[in-house]
């Protein structure tokens, strides 16, 4: 993530023998490769491609023709030219590009390029992106903390037992060493602690798919301990964090900024970290955050759990009348941990707290509120966002809410941002020198990865207002470079595509003899972009977290929607 974090984030994808029997397994991995294997001189999304879409793939080598073979006999079943070269800015090869676009029928195939060989695998098919949507989908579920989890994958079994049953204590808060239930949640990454700012662009973004996408969503059955109650799976798995979170709201309103211990653990699995964990004292952008999800979540479990609904809608006017009294910005005092801080100021975390609160509740105050903040930031669309600047979300759902009272030239304005940031998005990922066509461009940082999933929100929100083919089809550039059209030609994702990574920064991972937990993207490479290692220490660019798989399932969820032309 965006912060110097020396932290681990586990990762684990536990999925029982009736989800494997139902999806086929987990065995997305088309090839595995050994530390010192070299990288694929042909670099395409191994997961596949949907029929009506564009299929593109980079080729590292000089070629001037390619063919694609159908998987199972070898036949050719198209032919053509590559275009290029161009020299891809970022690392200074000369790629071609082999467009195979006009390839349609649903099928198993690889290309084939005279000189320089055969391709990974991949499928066509309008199905394509289920199976990895439930994947990514479920290792959310494989982060929980409190409870046991387990799960199998290829023959491998990943699971542990219930942990940090004890959480925390408040000698941080009150001065003393007494308890407070802070039990349940996710963990936060590829460490075992627990973050309210980052849960909040998390839980903002997952709630942003179900807004988005709930026709598909619906119908999700992810096989969970909650499966097959009233309420959808995807809804029940952000429950599960929402329960947590609702425990970090103190009686006056305020919201704890984080339960940690004071140093990150050992690459142990969970139930083994037995160092004490605390609270720390509330942030205004915590509070901020707590207030947009539980006004969220308080809309969307309505028609399933209205008991639920109401706790949330209760703790969201707590926070908000607590925020009222407290209009400054104002950081939660963390001295005495070395855990990480998501320092950040509140003012994009209030306007995404009002978007909400008004949405939910129509109140005009709310919309007054809301109104004022989008006009102190311009009405600015962020191309690139994520937990220090959530602005985003609070623009999104003020744009397209149905509700009225709203300023017209103000939307407009609103509109016109989304717009801008989307064609500055589209434009990164078509330019000329940009031989992999990544919508983030040249810009390489802790948690790129996310970031460039986390695009695929603006495209979309571009698209409902000014639909635009490209804003769909940058959305899918995005899936490409992350499932193997990169430098590595490799999935950035464990357990899915071809050579996904094998040693992620994941105490789970770390602590256990199997391969690594599945379901995970990797942060990326920093800050150049040759500079990603698939290493356990290198927490810079191998470290999972929730927010970048947050913002995979939007965008896997996104593409099974993308599937017209």
């Amino acid at each position: 993530m965006q912060i110097p974090r020396i932290g681990i984030r586990p990762a684990i994808v536990l999925v029982t023998a009736q989800v494997l029997a139902s999806t086929g397994g987990l065995g997305l991995a088309t090839a595995r490769a050994d530390d010192d294997e070299s990288v694929p001189a042909i670099r395409l999304n191994s997961i596949g491609y949907l029929p009506n879409r564009p299929k593109q793939a980079s080729i590292a080598a000089k070629c001037e023709r390619f063919a694609v073979v159908r998987f199972r006999d070898g036949a050719k079943v198209l032919e053509a030219a590559v275009a290029g070269p161009v020299e891809d800015v970022d690392t200074r090869t000369m790629l071609d590009t082999a467009d195979f676009s006009a390839l349609t029928e649903p099928g198993e195939y690889r290309l084939e390029v005279p000189g320089v060989g055969r391709s990974d695998s991949f499928r066509i098919g309008a199905d394509v992106y289920r199976e990895p949507f439930l994947v990514v989908t479920r290792a959310m579920y494989l982060w929980r903390c409190g409870t046991a989890v387990r799960g199998e994958s290829r023959g491998n079994v990943f699971a542990h037992a219930a942990c940090h049953t004890e959480d925390a204590w408040l000698d941080f808060v009150a001065g003393k060493h007494e308890h407070r239930d802070g039990t349940g949640g996710w963990h936060d990454a590829g460490d075992y602690n627990k973050y309210v700012v980052n849960a909040g662009v998390t839980v903002g973004v997952m709630f942003r798919a179900w807004e988005d996408f709930q026709p598909t969503l619906r119908q999700v059955r992810l096989e969970i301990p909650e499966s097959g109650n009233a309420t959808p799976d995807f809804l029940d798995e952000l429950r599960w964090e929402l329960e947590w979170l609702l425990k970090m709201q103190a009686p006056d309103g305020s919201v704890y900024h984080k339960l940690t211990t004071r140093m990150f653990g050992a690459f142990v699995l969970p139930e083994l970290e037995k160092s004490e964990r605390y609270f720390t004292p509330w942030g205004s952008a915590a509070t901020a955050d707590l207030m947009a999800m539980t006004a969220q979540a308080a809309r969307h479990f309505r028609p399933f759990d209205p008991a639920f609904a109401d706790r949330c809608l209760a703790a969201a006017r707590k926070a908000r009348a607590f925020l009222e009294a407290h209009p400054k910005n104002h950081a939660a005092d963390q001295k005495g941990f070395f855990t990480g801080g998501y320092e950040t100021g509140d003012a994009d975390d209030r306007l995404w707290a009002a978007a909400e609160f008004w949405e939910t509740t129509g109140e005009a105050d709310a919309l007054r509120d809301l109104e004022a903040r989008i006009r102190a930031v311009e009405a600015r669309v962020d191309a690139d966002f994520d937990w220090g600047e959530v602005k985003n979300l609070g623009l999104f759902t003020y744009l397209g809410s149905k509700r009225t009272g709203r300023d017209p030239a103000l939307v407009d304005q609103v509109k016109k941002g989304l717009i801008a940031a989307a064609d500055s998005i589209v434009a990164d990922g078509r330019a000329k020198d940009n031989g992999y066509r990544r919508p983030l461009g040249s810009r390489y940082y802790w948690g790129c990865n996310g970031s460039l999933a986390r695009q695929v929100l603006v495209l979309r929100a571009a698209h409902r207002v000014e639909p635009k083919p490209a804003y769909l089809n940058t959305s899918l550039d995005a899936l490409n470079y992350l499932f193997g059209r990169n430098p590595y030609g490799r999935s950035f994702v464990t357990g899915l595509g071809a050579r996904p990574p094998l040693h992620p920064h994941d105490r789970r991972s770390g602590g256990d003899d199997v391969e690594p937990w599945p379901g995970y993207l990797v942060g990326g490479a920093h800050p150049r972009a040759t500079s990603w290692k698939d290493e356990q220490p290198s927490y810079q660019t191998n470290e999972i977290a929730i927010n970048w798989n947050a913002a995979l399932i939007y965008a896997l969820a996104a593409a099974q929607d993308a599937k017209a032309p």
